[in-house]
């Protein structure tokens, strides 16, 4: 028999009426992912999905790495089919661990039974595996509280199971039972890290990038592409929609406060957002603002940003400290590439002394002077599509 993958799934489980199509649409989900690392046949049993090779071509450690990304998957691990009897459960484990075996010095075995025919139960099963484990691997200690390695046995419809530990997977959602977003993508650490957050609840992204050359640069402008690039290993192919703002920032910085540049600013940023957004038929934006981490995060400059939109605005790092955002970048592999020293736009004209307690009815007297409707629209006409695809 082959190896293969389990997939362990986790808040799909709890879904009750609708469990099937969120299985449905992960089982999807993981067929994109792996299609290039040979044909596997994908088959949901018992909370669990099996990633198994059709050809012995098959890159199956390339599907496992791909699989450990997918969101809906809480835990993974790769495991060998074996006949379900006592016997061959044992076999099996001492071929398929016996250098982890050979390695450890203490262990114990868990089992699950989840073929209610199988004649021992589970504890029964993991007392007669553990006990000619031990004889045939002697120098090891059994540990039923630490172990330092756990043999696992499955008794499941189609076959029994043996793997060593499962490692975490990417938990959450499976892309595309959320509904769809626009997300705000800048060079920051910030927002490829809330665009993680709100696909790993299931939401399906497209990126909106603002751009002002020639104040920004083309490394700017591939660093951004760079970042959506990383974000790809957890959100799948993503559109990129990159928006002139030059124009707009020149006219704020003629006719504006220059108090006011960074909140009028960001309040062209979310109509743009919102344009695209209500044309892509996404039903949410989603920024990377914390509260209080820069001027124009306070909550009365929330406020005013928020003020132009009509789609609900998503700010999943809104109660983060920056510890802990710096520690998702790092886990999610964008932080090395939002920290390389490239400007973008939103430090452009960035006003000595910044307005934190704006209100809302004086920001729209301010901006009043501006065409408002002509800069979007021309923003809009000029905007360009970059299309990023999972490497």
């Amino acid at each position: 028999m082959q190896e293969m993958i389990l997939c362990k799934l986790g808040e799909v489980v709890l879904k009750g009426l609708n469990r099937r199509s969120f299985e449905m649409k992960l089982m999807s989900n993981i067929r994109r992912r792996t299609s290039r690392f040979g044909k596997f046949k994908i088959y949901s049993r018992q909370s669990t999905i099996y990633v198994e090779p059709q050809e012995e071509k098959c890159d199956l450690l390339g599907a496992y790495e791909a699989c450990k990304h997918v969101f809906g998957i809480i835990a993974i691990t790769r495991s060998i089919p074996c006949e379900k009897t006592k016997e061959a459960i044992l076999e099996m484990a001492k071929l398929y661990l016996g250098d982890s075996l050979r390695a450890a010095h203490s262990f114990k075995v868990e089992s699950k039974r989840a073929d209610k025919s199988f004649p021992m139960g589970s504890i029964q099963l993991s007392q007669w595996v553990g006990g000619q484990l031990h004889h045939a691997f002697p120098h090891l200690e059994v540990d039923v509280h630490h172990p330092e390695l756990t043999v696992y046995v499955e008794v499941r419809e189609d076959a029994a199971y043996v793997h060593g530990p499962a490692e975490p997977a990417a938990g959450g959602l499976p892309i595309g039972m959320g509904g769809n977003a626009v997300s705000l993508l800048s060079g920051g650490i910030d927002s490829p890290v809330s665009s993680y957050m709100i696909a790993k609840r299931g939401v399906k992204l497209d990126m909106i990038h603002f751009a002002s050359p020639p104040y920004t640069s083309d490394q700017a402008r591939e660093k951004v592409l760079q970042l959506a690039q990383e974000l790809t290993e957890w959100t799948g192919r993503l559109n990129v929609f990159i928006i002139p703002f030059t124009e707009i920032q020149e006219e704020i910085r003629r006719n504006c406060p220059e108090e006011y540049f960074t909140l009028i600013m960001r309040r062209f940023m979310m109509r743009l957002a919102d344009m695209l957004a209500k044309e892509l038929k996404c039903k949410s934006l989603v920024t990377g603002e914390c509260l209080g981490q820069v001027a124009s995060q306070t909550m009365d400059a929330l406020r005013v940003s928020g003020d132009v939109t009509e789609l609900p605005v998503l700010r999943p790092l809104i109660g983060m400290d920056k510890e802990e955002i710096v520690r998702i970048a790092r886990h999610i592999g964008t932080f090395d590439t939002s920290i390389l020293p490239y400007e973008d736009c939103c430090t452009v004209f960035t006003p000595r002394h910044p307005k934190t307690k704006p209100v809302v009815e004086e920001v729209r007297e301010l901006e009043a002077v501006l065409d408002i409707e002509g800069l979007c629209q021309r923003a809009m006409e000029q905007r360009e599509v970059v299309k990023v695809k999972l490497q």
